[in-house]
């Protein structure tokens, strides 16, 4: 049982404890298409369940294509009218990427919402197929690429439908947790200096400030496209896999502090589908609410100069 302070209702009219069935009752999205990066389960999982039982046509785009069949199938069970297509996706490589991207736009498919969730969280340092540390790579580079690469379709649907398109992309409070620096632009994939969870914070504040600038790039181009960054809540999740000791004490105290995974997905829901949220960009969300941001979260030239040292990172 969650402390009873976090079920205090905000402006929304949610709360902390507010699931993604209860921030999304009573909306229509059959007309809608999303992608969402998954991890086998947790809060990816139960995002696209939830979008698929408001009827949008849900693709699931995910490393291990037999667990994400697994994530599909149990939807289809529980929903048997979902649209739920699998696709490869492996966002710690930039050529799976660029395939995925290249597969997704030859089905000539619209797409309404984006939702950048899958993620990873290592112990040691590592680099990925492309020479770039590994939290880095698939938290932020990986999901910068995609987004890139599927903005055009994005726009394209925008103007022919008229709906306004939504980018979710899902951070965490751990951005607190960054390097002094923010980004440590010099060094990203070093060793020297390394340490897992600040390497961890330093993704998710390249989440936040990526969907500042992304926010600025589509205002300017004068689309209906908007881009906001979201903290799903304290989840117990496989990310934390391979910390034993943290997720040790995650499984003892989930019970009393900790969200559930429908309480999990519920803000990136709210923000993907709820129409309080229409207009809104390059905003933070926590908890179904606006939620403030610190430190190097709010520094605009840190947000413009990972922007274009990301471009010139996938170029």
């Amino acid at each position: 049982m969650m402390v009873r302070w976090f079920s205090k209702k905000g402006p929304s009219g949610f709360s902390a404890v507010s699931t993604a069935d209860e921030v999304t009752e009573g909306i229509d999205a059959s007309s809608l298409t999303a992608i969402v990066t998954v991890n086998s389960s947790g809060i990816g999982a139960e995002t696209s369940r939830v979008l698929a039982l408001r009827g949008a046509h849900v693709i699931l785009a995910v490393r291990n294509l037999s667990a994400g069949t697994d994530v599909k199938e149990a939807i289809i069970k529980e929903i048997p009218s979902a649209k739920v297509d699998v696709m490869e996706l492996d966002l710690s490589s930039m050529a799976t990427v660029r395939k995925f991207a290249a597969d997704f736009i030859s089905l000539n498919l619209p797409l309404n919402i984006l939702i950048n969730n899958a993620g990873v969280g290592v112990d040691k340092f590592t680099l990925s197929t492309d020479g770039i540390e590994m939290h880095f790579a698939t938290n932020h580079i990986g999901h910068f690429l995609l987004t890139q690469l599927l903005l055009e379709k994005m726009e394209d649907t925008w103007r022919t439908s008229g709906t306004e398109g939504r980018i979710v992309i899902v951070s965490s409070e751990g951005y607190r947790l960054s390097y002094r620096e923010g980004i440590r632009f010099d060094k990203i994939n070093s060793e020297s200096g390394y340490n897992s969870f600040v390497s961890y914070g330093q993704s998710k504040l390249a989440n936040i400030l990526h969907a500042q600038e992304l926010s600025c790039y589509l205002k300017e181009r004068g689309v209906e496209v908007t881009a906001n960054s979201i903290h799903p809540g304290a989840v117990s999740t496989n990310i934390l896999r391979h910390h034993s000791f943290v997720s040790g004490i995650v499984t003892a105290l989930e019970k009393f502090l900790w969200k559930n995974v429908q309480q999990g997905a519920a803000t990136t829901c709210y923000v993907a589908l709820h129409p309080q949220v229409k207009g809104v960009t390059g905003k933070y969300f926590a908890d179904n609410n606006l939620a403030g941001l610190k430190g190097q979260a709010t520094n605009t030239n840190l947000a413009k100069k990972l922007w274009d040292f990301s471009l010139n990172m996938i170029n």
